[in-house]
């Protein structure tokens, strides 16, 4: 199914209005159909576009969907990605805010902070890895504008990846004293451990999702920059969150990453 530029449209003022309202709306699929990508991602270009001319500004990306448990928790069989902004970013001592969110749920990822642009043509394992400048814990609080989380492929991508908020961990360790692939992951709610997971369980290897990253992001005509976060994408499982509960992660060998999560504004 090849979606029409209306549809593209449409698609874009439904999330768009559910962000604002705050009230989830219809999945999108009605209008791109389930497997056109190429639609889905024209639909968050839009979206980007609207908030960049309101002000806001990129900080880098996030890999949706890479671990075949979030893919089982969704129904959905492949990775995307969405934009990070400044805005979402909720990193620091305080608690960060659902008050902007309508369904949050939390994973525990591996976040890279890039020291090189990923612009070159024949991209591969090594040039993905000499690019990073270090490796830190991340938390990412993932939401949608779809009403239950019934999204397919078309519905997430076009609602940024499911996006909402990331925590980074205080802690940078450069790839040489780190090997994203072996990394253990537990995730804790208030003191009880609820996810799980290995670095393998990241599409095989953190490097291989950020490496299928910068490739379709250069395909898109917009590609990694040095400076940008990449959230690589769910070790475990991901989990609902509600305000009043503490979140912990624990990566080893990047540390721990932890949020308490408020239903009050942040300032």
């Amino acid at each position: 199914m090849t979606s029409h530029p209306d549809a593209v449209t449409e698609a874009a003022e439904r999330l768009a209005q559910a962000e604002l309202k705050l009230v989830p709306c219809a999945p999108v699929r009605d209008l791109l159909g389930t497997t056109d990508v190429d639609a889905a991602y024209a639909v968050q270009r839009r979206l980007t576009a609207r908030r960049l001319a309101a002000g806001a500004v990129v900080t880098g990306r996030k890999i949706g969907l890479t671990s075949t448990a979030v893919q089982r928790q969704l129904g959905v069989g492949q990775p995307d990605f969405g934009v990070l902004f400044g805005d979402m970013d909720a990193s620091g001592p305080g608690p960060v805010s659902t008050a902007r969110l309508l369904q949050p749920k939390v994973e525990a990822e591996i976040a890279f902070v890039l020291g090189a642009d990923l612009d070159a043509e024949d991209l591969d394992l090594a040039a993905v890895r000499a690019s990073v400048e270090h490796a830190t814990a991340a938390l990412e609080i993932v939401d949608s504008r779809v009403a239950d989380w019934d999204i397919a492929i078309t519905d997430t991508i076009a609602d940024n990846g499911s996006s909402g908020l990331y925590v980074l961990g205080d802690i940078g360790v450069p790839l040489k004293a780190f090997e994203p692939r072996d990394a253990v992951m537990c995730l804790y709610a208030d003191g009880q451990l609820v996810s799980e997971g290995l670095g393998t369980d990241c599409l095989g290897d953190p490097l291989e999702a950020l490496l299928w990253l910068a490739r379709t992001a250069r395909e898109y005509g917009d590609p990694l920059r040095a400076g940008q976060v990449v959230l690589a994408g769910a070790l475990g499982p991901m989990v609902s969150v509600r305000a009043g509960v503490t979140v912990r992660a624990e990566i080893s060998g990047l540390g721990t990453v932890h949020a308490t999560f408020t239903d009050k504004e942040v300032s």
